[in-house]
């Protein structure tokens, strides 16, 4: 079993090697400029490693990137192998990050926040509040209800 140093070290070259294949060696046009290298991740064993990439487009572009993804497993494979000299090359399985979506979701959610405070403020302004202005009792006030 590998130490997470080794496991993390061998993550970051994968997502190296693989965003510059990418970028330069692949020639598959599904596979274009629109395809991020955003996260790897490797198994203890050091056996398996997930890429994860995001997709600059619509859903078509998505599913063509992961059609392209798929076909060049092989060859990513055999890049990161030479590139990291380890006896077992592992095994690369692409997932399709979840990120963007969540920075839209966590943005429509603050956007509805704002708007809420918004109206409250919006509906307080011009008013005061609802008793006296220090409705505390001090010590040397007369109890009034005696």
């Amino acid at each position: 079993m590998a130490d997470n140093a080794r496991a993390k070290k061998l993550a970051d070259l994968i997502r190296e090697v693989v965003a510059q294949k990418l970028q330069r060696g692949i020639k598959d046009p599904r596979l274009g400029t629109h395809v991020t290298i955003t996260d790897t991740r490797v198994t203890g064993d050091l056996r398996e490693a997930t890429v994860f990439y995001t997709v600059y487009g619509d859903d078509e572009d998505r599913a063509s990137a992961a059609a392209g993804l798929e076909s060049a497993k092989g060859m990513l494979r055999s890049a990161v192998g030479k590139a990291a000299g380890t006896k077992f090359t592992p095994t690369l399985a692409f997932v399709a990050d979840a990120l963007p979506e969540n920075a839209r979701t966590i943005e429509d959610l603050l956007d509805r926040a704002r708007a809420s405070d918004a109206q409250v403020r919006e509906a307080s302004s011009g008013k005061g509040y609802a008793g006296e202005a220090d409705p505390y009792r001090k010590p040397g006030d007369e109890d009034t209800t005696a």
